[in-house]
């Protein structure tokens, strides 16, 4: 299942009041991230994914997503649990006109389909091979 949140940026967005895009999510694990950046955004359209105060992605802490016409796409295994199913984009911007749209797609599936066994259930069906 893919979830997809867009964000048409304004002139108000500065990093310190970047713009918080709430992205609901059932449980599973995210196998799959897709960050659309339309032609126009000159690479002056910046993203950060966060799950409460934790930066998600990118990893480097204070790094950002940022392109032109291009999605950044990357395989991921990040489990999003019952009790905490919401991540937030942080965007921002630095362009001056053209106000670009943001497109972020997050590939989610229960996790007994990405990791159907265990890993206690691993190592009990290890110990029958012989």
């Amino acid at each position: 299942m893919f979830y997809a949140y867009k964000y048409l940026t304004t002139a108000t967005l500065t990093e310190p009041n970047a713009y918080e895009l709430p992205m609901p999510l059932i449980p599973g694990i995210i196998h799959q991230v897709d960050v659309l950046f339309q032609d126009g955004c000159d690479h002056e359209v910046f993203v950060q994914i966060w799950d409460k105060n934790f930066q998600v992605w990118p990893s480097n802490r204070g790094g950002s997503l940022r392109g032109n016409a291009t999605v950044i796409s990357f395989r991921e295994f990040y489990e999003i649990t019952s009790g905490n199913s919401k991540l937030t984009a942080k965007i921002w911007t630095t362009l001056t006109g053209s106000w670009p749209e943001i497109v972020i797609q997050l590939g989610l599936l229960p996790k007994r389909i990405i990791q159907p066994l265990s890993f206690d259930e691993l190592l009990v069906a290890a110990q029958g091979i012989e």
